[in-house]
């Protein structure tokens, strides 16, 4: 059975399980830090590399939630090595968003050559995670991603008042969050802004405003 939002979660206290009626989840949302609105794009570089983060006018189905698409697309020294489609569903009523898995292409040399880190809840044990807190709250922790074996991520927020410096712009009173994962020893540092989404992800950086 599932746990209640707000239960511990089976590692050191991220939570692995919401109480969420899945049918009132919307595909678009208006989460300050995470909004999901087609026709939006963020752009992101380090160096030569590329992120461009956008969200599609599409929709699919996920166990049992309609949800919004966001498309990651990342270049190394100009060329294509991964495109992603994650699957975000927002609850009207809090704000929250929630993930419901990614369709993932690898590609090296302008070929797809594995699908690997792609997972959907309700698929082989996986579950919807949360992505981004409707009120972020510093120390709070979560699973984002719940398929085991294969996408592990949580989150811990840093902190709600960050101020981040990018070639778009220096942005204040950002979300940090520290992803790390009990499938490798990495460590991620993401940072969000109000009104706009992710403008730092490790090095990449925004580089325009939308």
């Amino acid at each position: 059975p599932e746990k209640p939002s707000g239960a511990k979660g089976h590692q050191s206290g991220w939570r692995d399980a919401f109480n969420v009626n899945l049918a009132d989840l919307a595909p678009t949302g208006s989460n300050p830090y995470l909004p999901i609105k087609p026709g939006q794009v963020l752009k992101l570089a380090h160096g030569k590399d590329r992120l461009t983060v956008s969200i599609l006018p599409d929709t699919k189905t996920v166990a049992g939630a309609v949800t919004g698409v966001l498309e990651e697309r990342e270049e190394k020294d100009g060329q294509l090595i991964e495109v992603s489609r994650n699957y975000f569903a927002t609850d009207p009523k809090t704000g929250d968003v929630y993930y419901f898995g990614e369709d993932v292409d690898n590609y090296k040399d302008g070929k797809i050559i594995n699908h690997e880190s792609a997972w959907l809840a309700g698929k082989k044990g996986a579950k919807f995670g949360m992505m981004m807190p409707g009120k972020p709250a510093k120390g709070d922790k979560f699973y984002q991603e719940i398929a085991p074996k294969s996408a592990l991520d949580r989150v811990e927020i840093v902190s709600v008042d960050e101020t981040v410096k990018t070639p778009a712009g220096t942005f204040e009173h950002c979300v940090h969050l520290r992803e790390t994962t009990p499938l490798e020893p990495d460590v991620s540092h993401k940072y969000y802004a109000s009104g706009i989404g992710m403008v730092k992800d490790d090095e990449f950086e925004l580089v325009e405003k939308p």
